[in-house]
């Protein structure tokens, strides 16, 4: 079968491998749809420290179930399904909280093991989803980096009416605010690219800083009127961005890290305890696909307009290449086959 296969850092291509062979307790898939993720972005740049190579890449993965044994997840052949792309141990001390993203052996496709930007996959059923019948093939993997936007709203616990302060406009950053909206919050997108600012306003984000040519603090400070936010999300991983969380939330405010930074940085944590603020690391997720789904199919949250490609598995390799080039030209590329 064909696979996206990373020999090493900037040397990606289409490669025949051999067909998986489905073991006890796994569903075997045709892979129907993929997106390309700024983690496998990474792997082709070589600035993921956490992948090894080579490597088949791609976590962002949807099909239909071809083979599968019986279960208590009552997947079937012929059923449509997204695959978690998380694989935990289950017997670590994290795993007994139900906090399996935080597993201390934990496994990410395309990262840590094989991914499944392939034509065939067999993934544990327990980390398989149904997918509702009105779901697009094209719009599927984008359950995915929804539920890591899930996973810091729920991180952060937010309320209805509080406002959430989300800073980076790409697409965890958008589906964050879209999630916050969702959950009847006011979001304000903070990015230093107005052509995102723009296209997240087209979505119904009302309120939208450039940070590189406004003061974002007094910008906030004006829309919660003094308060400020009460909520943080910083989606990018810039060291600025991760600092600037500490002045944009509120006294007894909440900050999640979602963005992986490239390296350390210097926080003032005096005013951790003058304004006692909970920080909170927010990786991946843990459970959140099932609602991820409900709110696509719902169309309480419509990803369509975030994909901005759809291509071929064969046009994967020149998509990854493209989008690591010119990141600013795409949000969301997927693939279906």
């Amino acid at each position: 079968m064909k696979a996206v296969y990373l020999e090493d850092p900037g040397k990606i291509g289409i490669k025949d491998i051999k067909n998986p062979i489905r073991k006890k307790g796994e569903a075997l898939i045709k892979v129907k749809s993929i997106g390309i993720c700024g983690s496998d972005i990474g792997a082709y740049r070589g600035t993921n420290p956490l992948v090894s190579y080579p490597r088949v890449i791609g976590h962002e993965i949807a099909g239909e179930v071809i083979d599968v044994e019986e279960n208590d997840k009552d997947i079937k052949v012929h059923d449509r399904v997204i695959i978690d792309p998380y694989v935990y141990c289950g017997n670590c001390y994290p795993c007994s909280l139900k906090r399996t993203n935080c597993c201390e052996d934990l496994k990410v496709l395309g990262v840590h093991i094989d991914g499944g930007m392939t034509e065939l996959f067999s993934h544990p059923i327990k980390l398989m989803n149904k997918v509702p019948s009105n779901i697009s093939w094209e719009q599927v993997p984008m359950a995915e980096p929804l539920t890591i936007a899930l996973h810091a709203i729920h991180r952060t616990e937010v309320k209805e009416g509080e406002h959430v302060a989300i800073i980076g406009a790409g697409p965890i950053g958008l589906l964050a605010a879209l999630a916050a909206l969702a959950y009847r919050a006011t979001p304000v997108l903070v990015d230093i690219v107005d052509e995102r600012l723009e296209f997240a306003k087209k979505l119904g984000i009302k309120y939208i800083i450039n940070s590189k040519n406004q003061n974002a603090e007094e910008v906030i400070k004006n829309i919660t009127n003094g308060r400020m936010a009460e909520v943080v999300i910083e989606a990018s991983g810039a060291n600025t961005a991760i600092r600037n969380t500490i002045d944009f939330v509120s006294y007894a405010g909440r900050i999640a890290f979602t963005g992986w930074p490239k390296k350390d940085t210097l926080l003032p944590t005096g005013l951790f305890t003058k304004k006692e603020i909970d920080i909170r690391g927010s990786r991946t997720s843990a459970g959140e696909f099932p609602e991820a789904l409900e709110l696509i199919s719902k169309g309480i949250i419509d990803v369509k307009p975030i994909i901005s490609k759809v291509v071929r598995l064969d046009e994967v390799p020149e998509s990854v290449k493209d989008l690591s080039e010119h990141p600013e030209k795409y949000l969301k590329i997927n693939a279906v086959l």
